[in-house]
């Protein structure tokens, strides 16, 4: 019998059965009948970086080898005893020899980075994360599982990063509800006050005339003068559209006509506006209701090219699902309309200007709260005052040569979202405008005054039963998520 049988029976006899290597015996090619040939395999060792571990041995060794010492080091304390460490993350190989010189076994060393410290810093930073898995393969680090927000994915990325650089594999999956439905309300009052006093007149007679063109309420289309030697004067007074009333009396051989512009003018324009979207987190949405109106565009060789400009009640938005209560919002709203005030007129085409009102901001807030992004009052007066130099500046009589307009501008805008989060609807569940309509017949119609079949109509005027149901559904939110409700600062 050979000598390392011998070894292997006197390890069996003493019940030795952690031998790292296992032998076996295979007729080899190109030996005699009975030869034999070792066949050994290569056993795994697991270590952390940074942690060391004693390798205990079932027979006596001479000598150890490792193949990668930036990896891991070893020390022999004893025949049958050797002191691992390991030094960096990643795989290298430890031979070991026997006291005859036959090699007795071999080890896969696998160092993997030290997971209990960002383990434990997860568990400090993120406490209600419990589906985060961390797993380490090679010189990587996994992170597997579920996040019940973005949030929380980005940050245990981000402590990570920090145990192994640009080694991280992302293989999280973010739980919880993903959509948020935004709630807009533009509510806008303008008011308008216009008041404006001037007076024009002409006297013409046989050999004389006057004429006042102050504020430019009239103008002259034709003028004759008499010369000298006689004959009549001929004036002939253009109006303008401010001109609102007209006068004239004689005073002997003298007629005098006068030209009145009396005006008191009350604007108010409302503006109530209450988009709603829905977008996934992350994702940008977008809303308009208005138009568009054409723009020309001259270009050359006398060509014209025709764009076209949006305006109306728009808002963009990307939600940001912090947690399952708060939301980050990046909102932009604009209201905009036509002015044709202050329209520009273009070889023949009458381009309107734009009035708009925007805001743009990023707000964090619960679910179902509403805040103010946009507020603005703003008050304009405008006195303008044209008179004859002394003439205009005599009480009451004085008011015959000015020319005087008051204009007041108020506007008021607010604009409130409030933003929800949503699941998806079941339509099962949902109704419709026009679940509860049946047409009437000729004899509902005609003779019963019924605008709805069935008698759920009334007359003309009245509210109907269906009606009644269809007000307390229309304009019910998506299924939402807690409590809803709206703060208004």
């Amino acid at each position: 019998m050979k000598q390392r049988d011998v070894i292997v029976t006197v390890g069996l006899l003493l019940g030795i059965c952690a031998v790292p290597v296992i032998y076996a015996e295979e007729p080899a090619v190109g030996t005699p009948a009975g030869g034999a040939m070792e066949q050994r395999d290569i056993q795994k060792l697991e270590l952390t970086s940074g942690k060391s571990k004693v390798l205990d041995l079932p027979v006596a060794i001479k000598r150890a080898s490792l193949a990668n010492p930036d990896v891991a080091d070893t020390v022999v304390l004893s025949p049958t005893q050797i002191y691992l460490t390991g030094k960096a993350t990643g795989v290298t190989n430890l031979t070991l020899w026997n006291e005859s010189g036959n090699m007795m076994g071999m080890y896969d060393v696998v160092i993997a980075p030290d997971l209990s410290r960002l383990k434990e810093n997860l568990h400090k930073a993120l406490p209600e994360e419990k589906g985060i898995l961390v797993t380490s393969s090679h010189d990587h680090i996994t992170l597997s599982g579920t996040a019940s927000n973005a949030n929380s994915l980005t940050r245990a990325i981000s402590i990570a990063e920090a145990y192994a650089p640009k080694k991280v594999i992302n293989a999280l999956q973010v739980g919880g509800v993903q959509q948020v439905m935004l709630e807009v309300r533009v509510a806008e009052m303008n008011r308008e006050l216009i008041k404006r006093l001037g007076v024009n007149f002409s006297a013409i007679g046989p050999n004389e005339f006057g004429v006042s063109l102050l504020g430019g309420l009239t103008s002259l289309a034709t003028f004759t003068n008499p010369g000298v030697g006689g004959g009549a004067a001929t004036v002939t007074t253009a109006l303008t559209s401010t001109v609102n009333g007209i006068f004239g009396f004689e005073t002997g051989s003298i007629s005098w006509t006068g030209f009145v512009d009396a005006l008191k003018e009350e604007n108010l324009i409302k503006v109530l506006a209450k988009p709603t979207l829905v977008a996934l987190n992350g994702q940008e949405a977008a809303f308009l209701a208005g138009g568009e109106f054409p723009i020309p565009v001259p270009q050359a060789f006398g060509l014209v090219t025709v764009q076209f400009k949006k305006f109306g009640v728009g808002l963009v938005f990307t939600p940001n699902i912090m947690n399952s209560k708060h939301i980050s919002l990046n909102v932009a709203p604009e209201v905009s309309e036509l002015d044709f005030q202050n329209a520009l007129r273009l070889q023949g085409f009458l381009v309107p200007a734009i009035t708009t009102r925007r805001a743009a901001t990023t707000i964090e807030l619960a679910d179902g709260q509403s805040f103010a992004i946009g507020g603005l009052m703003r008050d304009n007066v405008r006195e303008s005052v044209k008179k004859v130099p002394f003439l205009g500046e005599i009480p009451i009589l004085g008011a015959l040569f000015r020319s005087s307009s008051f204009q007041k501008n108020e506007t008021e805008l607010v604009i409130i979202v409030t933003p929800h989060l949503v699941k998806p609807l079941d339509m099962t569940a949902q109704t419709l405008p026009t679940d509860y309509y049946v047409e009437p017949n000729d004899f509902e119609f005609y003779l019963m005054g019924f605008s709805e079949k069935g008698g759920f109509g009334g007359k003309a005027g009245q509210r109907s039963p269906a009606a009644e149901v269809l007000s307390n559904r229309v304009g019910r939110p998506t299924a939402m998520e807690g409590q809803v409700g709206h703060i208004v600062p």
